[in-house]
């Protein structure tokens, strides 16, 4: 049974198609880059995905339970255990570093203490212990990213969606957070849905690449 089963997905804006007739598995652990010029809809397949908005034809099941179904959002986004990370970040600025990461484990309930060690592990792993009484303006670009990435993770989501991160860095940070990126992944297992119009990021990402035009599947391949 495939973690993600996508069937026959269409979503329209108006009188634009956005997505035709969608369909895919994915299975846990995988590397899935959607690669495509702007507007050829990755990102509404992720906000799909994620639950943000529902299809209007088509299934959407985690785990083998639908979540998504004709104009209806079966299970909501806070209940799907996956993590996002937006293009503009999204960070609180009013909070700190440590507030940013405790927010959502506070929704979700966890105790003080659990979510003292949740935060100390993650930003261990990110390099940002030393940033954690930081308000997010007082960062440089890379370490907001990774204060985002570590956001996401703290709350130990089965998939990762992420929606073109890093085109805001320069080359040498790109790759450098690419680098710590797929470092996350072996060590929390995963599964990463990565939207991008960079070659070279999907390649280097993936451990498959899915091509998209004009919202369909215009190629599904594996990378060695």
């Amino acid at each position: 049974m495939a973690l993600i089963d996508i069937e026959t997905l269409t979503k329209h804006y108006g009188k634009t198609t956005v997505l035709k007739d969608i369909s895919l598995d994915i299975e846990t652990e995988e590397r899935v880059v959607f690669l495509g010029p702007s507007g050829c809809g990755k990102t509404t397949l992720l906000r799909l995905i994620a639950g943000f908005t529902a299809p209007e034809k088509g299934t959407i099941s985690l785990n083998g339970t639908p979540v998504s179904q004709e104009n209806h959002i079966l299970v909501p986004p806070e209940k799907r255990n996956l993590g996002m990370v937006f293009q503009d970040l999204a960070l609180w600025p009013h909070m700190s570093v440590r507030e940013n990461l405790e927010f959502g484990l506070k929704a979700k309930g966890v105790v003080k203490e659990g979510r003292k060690r949740k935060i100390a592990e993650i930003a261990e792993r990110i390099d940002m212990s030393a940033y954690l009484d930081r308000k997010p303006e007082e960062l440089s670009g890379g370490q907001q990213q990774r204060v985002a990435l570590a956001r996401a993770l703290v709350l130990e989501p089965d998939i990762l969606l992420m929606d073109e991160p890093l085109s805001s860095l320069d080359t040498t940070l790109n790759r450098h957070i690419r680098t710590q990126i797929l470092q996350l992944q072996k060590a929390l297992h995963f599964t990463l849905l990565y939207v991008t119009h960079n070659p070279e990021e999907a390649g280097e990402l993936a451990t498959r690449i899915i091509h998209i035009d004009r919202g369909h599947i215009v190629l599904d391949e594996g990378v060695a």
